[in-house]
């Protein structure tokens, strides 16, 4: 059974002031979903995908999943394995952006960050799931897929990133680590960067996305018991049109 799709918002409030635009307007329009961080949970990550395709109906749609697709979950392997299939069969479709626990693992991996750490928070779970004893271990496909991974996806109204953004540095001077680890000062900031920033990251204990005036933070914890969650897009506005979750 497909979950209920939580529409926390439906049409909310518009971003820096822009006017909003009638569902009317948005009927040709490709809807694109983001996706908080994943970790492992392949089960709630089936049944948003499923959730998502429910709610476009008729219409294109994008899916843009923010990273964080490892670790600490019981099903990292099987998580990796349906982000190849999805980005196989629709490449134009499905952007799938690295998270802090990918570069972890990549590091472990050439040697420039010791595997304790990695392993303490969430890699001896992805060893786990992989039957694997290290890193190196794990299918030269999928390293490679995930050493891949652009940082940002911008579409001209929103910028898609894992973690958020440096608030003192222009979006095109970011600092690739901020990219994927930075906490704050990006999140107590509340300038407009430009684009209305899409990340995850920071676990919510809410079980709900937090929406601000300038960002939306999709990670709800899922890995820790929350919901997985996406949120809705299209041309009309900036802000988010509906919220997704599965649990």
């Amino acid at each position: 059974m497909l979950p209920e799709c939580g529409h926390h918002w439906e049409k909310s409030e518009p971003v820096n002031n822009e006017p909003a635009t009638t569902n009317h307007d948005r009927q040709t329009m490709t809807l694109t979903y983001a996706v908080g961080d994943v970790h492992g949970c392949l089960d709630k990550l089936k049944s948003l995908i499923a959730a998502c395709r429910q709610h476009a109906g008729d219409d294109e749609m994008m899916l843009v999943f923010l990273g964080d697709y490892i670790d600490r979950g019981p099903e990292s392997a099987g998580v990796v394995r349906l982000m190849l299939s999805l980005q196989a069969d629709a490449p134009q479709h499905v952007i799938a952006l690295k998270g802090n626990h990918e570069a972890w693992a990549l590091a472990v991996l050439d040697g420039s960050l010791p595997a304790k750490a990695w392993l303490r928070n969430g890699g001896a779970a992805t060893l786990s799931s992989y039957g694997a004893g290290d890193v190196g271990e794990l299918p030269k496909a999928h390293l490679a897929w995930m050493r891949s991974l652009p940082l940002t996806y911008d579409d001209g109204r929103r910028l898609f990133v894992h973690a958020g953004v440096d608030p003192n540095k222009p979006l095109d001077a970011q600092d690739d680590h901020d990219l994927i680890w930075i906490r704050e000062p990006f999140l107590d900031d509340e300038r407009d960067y430009g684009r209305f920033v899409v990340h995850g990251h920071t676990p919510l204990e809410t079980a709900k996305p937090d929406l601000r005036r300038n960002r939306l933070n999709l990670d709800t914890a899922a890995v820790f018991g929350g919901p997985l969650t996406a949120a809705a897009f299209d041309d009309t506005q900036t802000a988010p049109i509906a919220i997704i979750q599965a649990q």
